[in-house]
């Protein structure tokens, strides 16, 4: 990651702070060392403290009650997951020093996902499937969708879209990328809603030496949504015989895949220009995503 700024308004929180920050808030952090991680996450500045915790710090200004709300959400996540998942551990307030509250949550061990080849990977792709069903099985209990993001109806994100074509053209092949939102853009919400991760990408999988799925991260937007929203992971990961077997384990009908698809592209159209200076690992993840969802004969009409 270079050291440019990804968003406008983004905090900056020197080392130092950091510890300083955890050493005087969160006493389970006594005598352990505390370094920051290399991530290529977009959201928070994340430092491991000893081996089994790690302090999330929102890269963009978060009141004491949003924080709550997503480490009840993670804890809601980690009772469900089949796999690992962090488990929040203190929550702290905003201070004069860091304009924001801030998690600490437990630790899962292991590699992310983004580094994955385009090899086959039956193991995770049946694991993800697993993942995703596991996931939809949470009672709603009266939620629905907040409005906040990706996972209520594709239409809503025209705009956005048509931003990011006119930013994308030294990228990809804009005029293909149109022909494939207008085709998928239309494609109507089921009426329902299942609980989502929300953000099914391969940073925020841990994946083990043997290939199967050991972790998920970043779980703090678990909510209600368009059921074919955590579907954008197959495009994320993997070429066709994978991505079909993540939709054979799912058991997604032809307009459920195709609006994961869409999603999947709502999301990579944004990765490639909006991150191309300030974070280029997360431009490369859109363009590659794009370059399945354009190549893909499953969307062909």
């Amino acid at each position: 990651m270079t050291d440019e700024r990804m968003h406008d308004g983004q905090l900056v929180l020197e080392d130092p702070l950091a510890v300083a920050l955890i050493s005087a808030s969160v006493p389970e952090a006594e005598g352990m060392p505390v370094r920051r991680l290399s991530s290529p996450g977009t959201v928070n500045a994340l430092f491991r403290i000893g081996d089994g915790l790690v302090a999330r710090f929102p890269l963009m200004s978060t009141d004491l009650a949003a924080v709550r709300a997503e480490a009840e959400k993670m804890a809601e996540f980690s009772d469900i997951s089949p796999v690992p998942a962090p488990r929040p551990v203190r929550v702290v307030d905003a201070s004069v020093e860091y304009p924001s509250a801030w998690m600490v949550t437990s630790w899962v061990e292991g590699e992310t996902a983004e580094g994955l080849s385009d090899a086959r990977h039956p193991l995770l792709a049946g694991d993800l499937a697993g993942l995703i069903v596991a996931l939809r099985t949470e009672p709603l209990r009266g939620r629905t969708f907040d409005g906040a993001g990706r996972g209520g109806g594709l239409t809503d994100h025209d705009g956005w879209l048509q931003e990011c074509f006119d930013r994308s053209g030294h990228l990809l092949d804009v005029d293909a990328a149109r022909t494939l939102w207008a085709q998928l853009r239309g494609i109507p919400h089921p009426g329902t809603e299942v609980m989502s991760h929300r953000d099914l990408i391969p940073p925020n999988l841990v994946v083990s030496r043997d290939g199967r799925l050991a972790g998920v991260l970043d779980t703090g937007s678990f909510g209600p949504v368009d059921p074919a929203l955590d579907l954008v992971v197959a495009w994320h990961l993997f070429e066709a015989e994978d991505r079909a077997a993540v939709r054979a384990g799912v058991g997604s009908d032809d307009a459920e895949w195709r609006r994961g698809a869409a999603w999947a592209l709502q999301q990579a159209m944004g990765l490639g220009w909006y991150y191309e200076r300030s974070n280029p690992a997360m431009a490369r993840l859109g363009l590659r995503t794009m370059g399945r969802l354009l190549a893909a004969e499953e969307l062909r009409d």
